[in-house]
């Protein structure tokens, strides 16, 4: 248990990826419930209790180890989707990272990437990569990546936005289409599909980060644990921007109206963002590193300098722009929600809190306010699953398209299921919806080689009509599987009536997987 008399954020940062295509519905402020139609019981619950377990895990299993770090470039995974605004930056600092061997190679990018390898003693271990672009999917699947850094700006599509309706390139100032406009436009890579685009870009993360540390990962990481921490409100801050000037990065409050006119002081500050709400970028995380490492070397107390952002850490600000940027007013630029001088306040908090710890006053540092946790006002526009029904004559977990006799690797078994709603399904912490099992010949049982969280599988639920749902599992096998029998099972709960939910499951057929169709 972590002591009374320390703050949690002494002990713990909750530094993490993300996705476009997660649950979502777990994050308190109104601007991001509204997207998602509000907040979710549902969805925070799981989070907070897995967070919670894999503290314990962890804390639980603590025994001594070393820290090895290596750097290197990740190329042909990222390119930066806001070239424009990228440019309005100065050409002077622009230029302090352009490859001047590579002519055509800007580097609107980070390409770094840093190898942290932890080991135990026994040199045992795993390894954390930073500065790695984590977003290969759509809003409608999910996906998973290495930890964040700066990548406000970076995406992991690296054939550029296109055109759906031509195949041409989508207008460079606008991203737009001659037909259809900005819905025809957009970005894919570098495989042909989210799948293989994601496969592809996390094998490359994967490969350099499985180099590093085998072979370069040498340089071990010693010394004393500095900690500064401290929560800004960053709607009462005042930035200086040079001797004779400050700038407010927000507004002075946010008022109780979600919609109405903003007043001219807010609109003054947000130009030239038009708004319609009162409510990082690759360059904004050089100059933050640069001038974190500046405060800390001031002091001489620092010399051998690797400065590091893990960008999604303890709570989520959205974009941060630097003020050249934030005129385009590109997406980033857009979503810099507060104001133009946003990164000047970061600029200046962190040297804030770098000089502190250069220093050694890091005691003298103020709390600040802490956020707040709200438990009233929260609002769900989203109704409820509706009660499950299945086609006459079935029960929940029927097959409704039975598998083939024989597969061979590299081919896709496919079944479907009569299903319920799986938000009927609650807290599937530690279950699954699909696995994949193979029948072992020795001991007369099944044993679970897959489930719905593995990369070969693909678990797809459709609402069909009348409340009638069907789910589809489909699965890619793979060309290490061992030949024998197998299947396939279906893992659920249907809402019989209100606040009444039953378990189901379903079996596919027994299928074999075989190298070759012809067989004794």
């Amino acid at each position: 248990m972590i002591s009374q008399r320390l703050r949690l954020e002494d002990n713990v940062v909750l530094s993490g990826t993300h996705t476009h295509s997660g649950p979502a519905g777990y994050f308190q402020y109104t601007l991001f419930m509204i997207s998602c139609k509000g907040f979710m019981k549902e969805s925070i619950e799981p989070l907070v209790n897995g967070i919670v377990k894999s503290i314990d895990i962890a804390h639980s299993s603590i025994r001594p180890g070393r820290i090895f770090r290596s750097r290197g470039e990740l190329e042909d995974s990222s390119l930066n989707r806001s070239p424009h605004s990228y440019l309005n930056n100065p050409e002077s600092e622009r230029h302090r990272y352009t490859n001047s061997q590579r002519t055509k190679y800007k580097w609107n990018t980070d390409k770094q990437v840093l190898v942290l390898k932890f080991t135990d003693l026994d040199g045992d271990g795993i390894a954390t990569t930073w500065d790695t672009p984590p977003t290969c999917w759509s809003r409608t699947r999910t996906a998973g990546s290495c930890l964040d850094s700066n990548l406000g700006d970076v995406s992991p599509n690296t054939k550029g936005p296109h055109c759906m309706n031509t195949g041409l390139p989508c207008d460079y100032l606008n991203s737009s289409c001659p037909v259809g406009g900005t819905k025809q436009c957009g970005a894919f890579g570098p495989g042909a599909d989210m799948f293989e685009s994601t496969r592809i870009i996390g094998h490359s993360i994967y490969m350099k980060a499985k180099v590093s540390c085998m072979v370069t990962a040498v340089e071990e990481v010693t010394g004393v644990l500095h900690l500064a921490h401290q929560w800004v409100n960053m709607t009462d801050v005042t930035v200086q921007i040079n001797a004779t000037h400050t700038g407010d990065p927000f507004w002075d409050r946010i008022r109780d109206a979600l919609v109405g006119v903003p007043s001219n002081k807010t609109q003054a500050c947000h130009h030239p963002k038009p708004i319609l709400f009162n409510t990082g970028s690759t360059m904004s995380g050089r100059r933050l590193r640069e001038a974190v490492k500046q405060e800390l070397q001031s002091e001489g107390a620092f010399r051998d300098l690797e400065v590091v952002i893990a960008g999604l850490s303890n709570i989520y600000t959205h974009y941060i722009t630097t003020f050249e940027e934030y005129q385009v007013q590109r997406y980033e630029g857009a979503s810099t929600i507060y104001g133009p001088h946003t990164l000047s306040a970061y600029l200046q908090k962190y040297r804030g809190l770098a000089r502190a710890i250069a220093q050694d006053r890091v005691s003298e540092l103020p709390v600040g306010p802490e956020p707040p946790f709200f438990t009233e006002k929260l609002f769900n526009l989203l109704p409820a699953p509706s009660i499950d029904r299945k086609p006459v004559n079935t029960s929940f977990g029927d097959v409704l398209q039975q598998v083939l006799p024989v597969y061979r690797p590299g081919d896709v078994v496919s079944v479907t299921f009569v299903a319920g709603n799986p938000r009927n399904s609650g807290d599937i912490r530690d279950k699954t919806f699909v696995t994949v099992e193979i029948h072992d010949n020795r001991t007369n049982t099944w044993e679970v080689v897959y489930t719905d969280a593995s990369w070969e599988t693909r678990f797809h639920w459709l609402k069909g009509s009348f409340q009638r749902s069907k789910a589809t599992v489909d699965w890619f096998v793979p060309a290490a599987a061992p030949s024998g029998s197998y299947r396939i099972k279906h893992f659920g709960n249907f809402k019989e009536k209100k606040d009444v939910f039953k378990p189901y499951e379903g079996t596919s057929d027994v299928f074999t997987v075989t190298d070759s169709f012809y067989y004794q």
